[in-house]
């Protein structure tokens, strides 16, 4: 019995929008038993998971062919190769082509396809030739995620990934509108700008345009789109008419989520990062000042090599001087390749007691955010899960929810650790005039 493609996703926003891609052109090519793994490479742990996840997938799936890809693929194929249980590797730039999925085209394909991404200049291959109609062709009708950049120039001191995805590499404005516009006639009410650095968008365009620019025309060309949302920002890289947009633009979500890393000056110095304690401060205050709704995400990596107890305690003390509301915490794990995995370690014990400590305090500044809501009235995207998004990343919980992909006008009545709750007030404008035909 045939069976369609399956996609096994691990890692980040990026990953699962690929992974998206990745669906729609195995379905198009009626691709059939096969499961592709895109797998993550971001620390040993995901490595190692992707590698189990490639053995779950054989054993669920003894027939079908097994195809590895992603950062963990593109960092070291021969290693996935050499699996008993694999069929194909394939690179991070080959597997967003249609091509690639062809039934006989894999068939045929030698069992290590992957480029040197470092000489990879083209940022979406998904977007040539298909008339921007490829994008998100399998994803919920939610929220959808638009991949605008690719690649990090940067080298921070812990990190692989600029190995897995190459240079930073920019999509063109024209092309990211045209995305946009095509989504929100598929019906989506929220988009998120997506990327590797995102920050660093335009910066390999003609006249090197700020992120803020990209934004700035989505907004003016494509009015009929409710809400836009950026993936992840770095602190030093928020241009002046980015912070306007932020502070200003009611479509823009009072939300942001940044890539912070530490709270600690010469731990940033040691990871090789470009914004300082006070900078990142300073930026989400003056957000804050601006428009008090805004709330905000952030990575915190635990243990990193020399944190000593004041240096933790730095990064302690941040979350809640920022006020971190959406906290991701990684205890340090040394990436074989990076700088960082020359020097000696904090003790293995130590790194699981502080990434411990730090969501502590993370669930801590979330509750009580959750809890300051109550009372509220505010906008909600729906999800297939029936759990309504709102602009400042929070999730409600409802009686009766809409349908996916709904907006509505919500009262927030309660909050537990994680999620506030609520009812639906009435639908929003917008979904009345949609329903109606207006």
């Amino acid at each position: 019995m045939t069976e369609q493609a399956k996609i096994i996703n691990l890692g980040c926003r990026l990953n699962a929008y690929e992974a998206d891609v990745m669906a729609g052109h195995a379905r198009d090519a009626g691709l059939t038993d096969t499961v592709v793994i895109n797998t993550c490479a971001v620390t040993n742990d995901a490595v190692a998971e992707s590698r189990r996840m490639v053995r779950k997938a054989k054993r669920e799936n003894p027939d079908a062919m097994i195809v590895v890809t992603g950062c963990a693929a593109q960092i070291d194929p021969t290693a996935f190769a050499a699996m008993k249980d694999v069929d194909r590797v394939i690179g991070n730039h080959e597997k967003m082509s249609p091509h690639t999925f062809d039934p006989d085209t894999l068939a045929a394909s030698e069992p290590i396809r992957v480029n040197d991404i470092m000489s990879v200049t083209e940022t979406a291959p998904q977007f040539m030739g298909s008339g921007n109609q490829i994008l998100n062709k399998s994803q919920s009708r939610t929220r959808a995620f638009l991949q605008v950049q690719n690649g990090c120039d940067h080298r921070c001191t812990f990190c692989i990934i600029p190995y897995g995805r190459g240079n930073s590499r920019s999509v063109p404005a024209g092309e990211v509108v045209g995305s946009v516009k095509s989504l929100v006639a598929q019906g989506y009410k929220e988009v998120v700008l997506t990327g590797v650095d995102l920050s660093s968008w335009g910066g390999d365009l003609p006249a090197q345009p700020p992120l803020g620019d990209l934004v700035r025309r989505v907004l003016k060309l494509v009015p009929d789109l409710p809400r836009l949302r950026l993936s992840s920002i770095d602190p030093a890289e928020v241009d002046d008419v980015l912070f306007d947009l932020l502070i200003h633009e009611p479509r823009m979500t009072p939300y942001l989520h940044i890539s912070l890393q530490a709270g600690d000056d010469m731990i940033l110095k040691r990871m090789k990062r470009r914004h300082s304690r006070a900078q990142a401060v300073e930026l989400c205050a003056n957000l804050k000042s601006a428009r008090p709704d805004f709330t905000f995400g952030a990575d915190i990596i635990a243990g990193f090599p020399t944190e000593d107890e004041i240096m933790f305690a730095n990064s302690l003390s941040v979350i809640d001087e920022i006020g971190i509301q959406w906290l991701h915490v990684f205890p340090y794990s040394a990436r074989e390749g990076t700088p960082a995995a020359k020097i000696p370690p904090v003790n293995g014990a130590v790194v699981k007691a502080r990434a411990k400590t730090l969501r502590d305090e993370g669930a801590r500044v979330k509750a009580a955010h959750l809890a300051s809501r109550i009372g509220d009235t505010d906008i909600a995207l729906f999800e297939d899960t029936g759990l309504g998004r709102l602009p400042d990343f929070s999730m409600i919980k409802v009686d009766n929810p809409p349908a996916a992909g709904s907006l509505a006008n919500v009262a927030v009545t309660g909050a537990d650790s994680e999620t506030l709750q609520g009812c639906v007030i009435e639908e929003a404008q917008s979904e009345r005039s949609e329903r109606q035909g207006l």
